[in-house]
């Protein structure tokens, strides 16, 4: 006599498949849920995924930020390290490369001689002056007078809070955007403008829901923000790795 498996367990194991073929909406009702095992914020509307964002942020004690800003300036090459309280990191021009260091709102420049030298793109050569004086900046931390008119602007470079609200903020309708995944992290995207025009935002699916890469709409530049929290020493450099130039800086 053939083998004949109870109705009831049969029934159990029919039903089940029965439902899952037969709903409309096909097999996807029946797949796993995308959102399980993260933060839940990819169940919230774009509007309150970029809040969730903007919080995290704001409540983070220190973050890196690398990545490229074209402005009307020109194009800026960032890796800083960020905290409340000061910075430390580089940013290179089209030009030239230099270090920031900022403890409180005592601010650093450190750069290589030619930094330092009269421009030169007309062909000229600088002046036995000025490669003496630039000799003497080389590779040193120069203080950055508060006076001066290019305090404020290198300032800008190590404010983590001015930065994350310049980088972080979308601008026209939100939507919700594709997943990914941002150095071993799921994210989801959010987007401004609609299809990206007013920026993407990239939101940690993973633990705390931190912005994670901001793409600027027009093309503007990608930054990649991690190392959420995490610190980092910070402090003046020694007297001796340090140049007080006075109430201004030699022009560059």
């Amino acid at each position: 006599m053939p083998f004949r498996a109870p109705s009831s367990r049969l029934r159990r194991a029919v039903v089940p498949l029965t439902l899952c073929a037969g709903l409309t909406v096909g097999t996807a009702a029946c797949a796993a849920d995308p959102d399980e095992g993260t933060n839940g914020v990819g169940r919230l509307s774009a509007t309150e995924i970029e809040g969730k964002a903007r919080d995290a942020a704001d409540t983070a004690k220190a973050v890196r930020l690398s990545g490229t800003l074209v402005s009307k300036g020109g194009t800026f090459k960032l890796n800083m390290r960020l905290r409340k309280d000061g910075a430390a990191g580089s940013v290179t021009t089209k030009n030239s490369t230099f270090e920031l260091l900022r403890v409180g709102d005592t601010l650093f420049l450190k750069a290589a001689a030619d930094f330092w030298s009269h421009d030169t793109s007309a062909g000229g050569s600088p002046s036995k002056t000025d490669s003496e004086a630039a000799d003497k900046l080389d590779d040193k931390f120069v203080k950055v007078p508060q006076g001066d008119p290019s305090y404020n602007q290198l300032r800008g470079f190590t404010d983590m809070g001015l930065l994350l609200a310049g980088l972080t903020g979308l601008h026209g309708e939100k939507v919700k955007g594709d997943r990914d995944q941002i150095g071993g992290i799921r994210t989801i995207k959010v987007k401004g403008g609609g299809d990206g025009e007013g920026g993407t935002l990239d939101v940690a699916l993973d633990g705390a829901p931190y912005p994670l890469r901001f793409a600027r709409g027009g093309g503007a530049g990608v930054v990649v923000l991690s190392e959420w929290n995490k610190n980092f020493p910070l402090a003046e450099p020694s007297k001796e790795e340090t140049l007080d130039y006075g109430k201004q800086l030699p022009r560059t």
